[in-house]
């Protein structure tokens, strides 16, 4: 698997989606517990994507 040092800027932000959107099904099946660690990636994976100029606002669950 490519690294991000690697990856087009396609791939990195197919992947990204792809880790967001994951990201936000777990937390939708948590049903509703707090997790911080869960919370925290997904503003991780969130930042990512603003850095890219991409929107996740549609995108969250």
């Amino acid at each position: 698997m490519p690294t991000e040092e690697t990856m087009t800027r396609e791939e990195l932000i197919t992947n990204l989606i792809e880790q967001f959107s994951n990201l936000q099904e777990i937390k939708r099946e948590n049903g509703g517990h707090e997790n911080k660690t869960l919370d925290y990636r997904i503003k991780v994976v969130t930042a990512k994507l603003s850095s890219l100029s991409i929107n996740v606002e549609d995108l969250t669950l």
